[in-house]
């Protein structure tokens, strides 16, 4: 297994200095593009909702991530509580749109990491860590300084701050951010940003420049590397080929992508005239026609089953009852 990156920093002491700085960014509160300017220190919160500590709505191993990041023992995921977008077709608004999460200290966010390690996870998945960063940096500190071996995977929806990403460098082995808009039309309404592209883009070129292609072991398990999400929606309101032609130019049409077929209405989007239904088999087809076309080379794609597998449900002990997507 290859020995993750963050291994180094705890040695050296870094890891905790990063822990440390990140930490500064709470108040006022910088820790991502919005800058609220609150101080969550002080138990203020801003558009993402969250104060000094983070809040986790479930630690479990995920089956239903992309193949090389589930495999057969599952993706170990982190499903922190609240989020710095505020997009009306979230699934999983039932944690990131309220405050109904538990809080934790890092320690504790640490014990749920091992426990993942211990169930034999492929990695620890955060999932939505944009605007917890500097909690989840202490954490990671705390478990590896406990005995945490395994890849750390930065789930995200692709808002993030260049400085929370830069500190994270040598920390996060593998990127696994989402490009939701090609432009900012759609962002503007459907998700309370206006600056989405322009923050994604600047995201997504620092992690590529952190970890590269993806890099597999022997099992066929992601252990390195950038794998970019794009949700196809319906009526192609979120541009994807505009961010395709952004990621052929501006990254590599090496990098991994991962084409979503599983949108389906769900929160504020249920009946709304744009996004109250699910895509067309024509609508996944043409994106990936234009895949082809780009000349991308690495790719997951979904089956246009995915949209009934795809529905978690925090309300229940399975959140993720549904099998593989």
């Amino acid at each position: 297994m290859m020995y993750p990156s963050y291994r180094i920093h705890l040695s050296s002491g870094e890891l905790f200095r990063r822990a440390e700085e990140a930490r500064r960014y709470l108040a006022p509160c910088r820790v991502c593009p919005r800058a609220c300017g609150v101080d969550r220190l002080a138990g203020k919160t801003g558009v993402c909702g969250i104060g000094a500590k983070a809040t986790v709505a479930s630690a479990l191993a995920h089956h239903g991530e992309e193949p090389g990041l589930s495999g057969s023992r599952g993706a170990g995921t982190v499903f922190f509580g609240g989020c710095n977008l505020r997009c009306i077709f979230c699934q999983n608004y039932q944690i990131s749109q309220t405050a109904q999460s538990p809080e934790y200290e890092p320690e504790e966010i640490a014990a749920m990491m091992l426990r993942l390690q211990g169930e034999g996870c492929h990695n620890i998945d955060l999932v939505s860590p944009s605007h917890v960063a500097p909690q989840v940096l202490e954490a990671i500190a705390r478990a590896a300084e406990q005995g945490l071996a395994i890849p750390i995977l930065y789930n995200s929806n692709g808002y993030d701050s260049l400085d929370m990403l830069r500190l994270f460098d040598g920390v996060a082995d593998i990127y696994l951010p989402d490009l939701k808009y090609g432009d900012d039309s759609t962002g503007t309404w459907a998700s309370s940003v206006d600056n989405y592209v322009e923050h994604a883009h600047a995201a997504l070129k620092e992690t590529y420049r952190q970890v590269g292609d993806v890099e597999f072991d022997d099992n066929g398990i992601v252990r390195r590397g950038l794998i970019v999400r794009i949700l196809v929606l319906p009526e192609d309101l979120a541009r994807v080929h505009d961010s395709l032609v952004f990621l052929a130019e501006e990254l590599s049409t090496r990098v991994w992508l991962s084409i979503m077929s599983q949108y389906y209405p769900v929160h504020r989007a249920v009946g709304h005239p744009k996004l109250g239904r699910s895509i067309t088999p024509k609508e996944y087809e043409t994106v990936l026609e234009w895949v082809d076309r780009l000349g991308f080379e690495n790719f997951y794609a979904q089956g246009m089953d995915s949209v009934e597998v795809c529905r978690p449900d925090f309300e229940k002990d399975g959140v993720f009852d549904f099998g593989d997507a």
